[in-house]
């Protein structure tokens, strides 16, 4: 079998401020996102998403359903969303292939049995980054390309937080049922994400952070907002936030980072801010 999952239970901000640095890892880091020839899955607690990543090498690779769904087929009751971060790879959803390049998405709705990835070429091999989260109704599959984004620019070079936010699977894009995922650009010389930093209750969100130059590393904080933590995190590595938690990095470099999230709404300016002199 080369679907490989592990389960995470959720944790609120009382014992999240015992955790010393391993056990903090072991709850919210996701260290292996990408395995050759191997599907690698992490189901969450928080609103029962599911992070993980397929990386097609010399086979193709179907996404077969895991224990903890007690469904015959994966998405009999979710919704996929995907990013492709590698080699230009196809995903054929029901018979129907989808190619997708360099940082271009799908969507696939709920309902769908047979979701198979591939790459075109093994020597530059896809890696398909996954998103999912439980569905209530049967959306139809989309390709999203990154001009067919929602594009917005944010922050300045005085500030360490000049960036590009590329909506892609969002309202705004393409229906969903409760799942989004966008991607964010730092330009060059800029290392904050997300700062001023905030929280939103009423959704959760995971992280995947690449495009970090080789040597290089982030620094992600997580926690309420005074009582913040920080995790230190390498290349194509991903970390869950609960809904209490802010979640913003600063890296030794720039990076690209993917960002997800599901939960009650779907308004993606239903935030709680926290000023930067603030936290603690």
């Amino acid at each position: 079998m080369s679907v490989h999952y592990e389960s995470r239970y959720a944790l609120g901000p009382r014992e999240t401020k015992s955790l010393d640095t391993e056990e903090l890892r072991s709850n919210f880091l996701i260290e292996t996102v990408f395995s050759d020839d191997e599907i690698q899955l992490v189901y969450t607690h928080y609103d029962r998403y599911i992070a993980g990543g397929a990386k097609p090498v010399s086979k193709a690779l179907t996404l077969e359903t895991i224990d903890a769904l007690k469904a015959p087929y994966f998405l009999e009751r979710r919704e996929l969303g995907i990013i492709n971060v590698g080699g230009v790879g196809k995903v054929d959803v029901d018979g129907v292939s989808y190619e997708l390049g360099f940082k271009e998405a799908l969507y696939v709705g709920k309902g769908n049995k047979e979701v198979v990835f591939s790459s075109i070429d093994a020597a530059n091999p896809a890696k398909f980054y996954l998103n999912s989260a439980p569905a209530h109704h049967a959306y139809p599959t989309k390709k999203v390309t990154k001009a067919e984004a929602e594009i917005v620019e944010l922050g300045s070079m005085e500030t360490a937080n000049h960036r590009i936010i590329n909506k892609l699977l969002v309202a705004s894009v393409v229906e969903t049922c409760q799942l989004q995922m966008g991607m964010t650009e730092l330009k060059a010389g800029s290392v904050w994400n997300t700062m001023p930093a905030h929280t939103h209750d009423r959704r959760m969100e995971v992280y995947f952070y690449f495009e970090v130059p080789e040597r290089q590393s982030v620094s992600h904080f997580m926690g309420q907002p005074q009582e913040t933590r920080h995790i230190w995190m390498q290349n194509e590595q991903a970390v869950i936030s609960p809904p209490w938690s802010i979640h913003a990095g600063a890296g030794t470099s720039n990076y690209t980072f993917i960002w997800g999230m599901a939960g009650e709404n779907m308004d993606y300016g239903d935030m709680d801010g926290c000023a930067i002199s603030d936290m603690k």
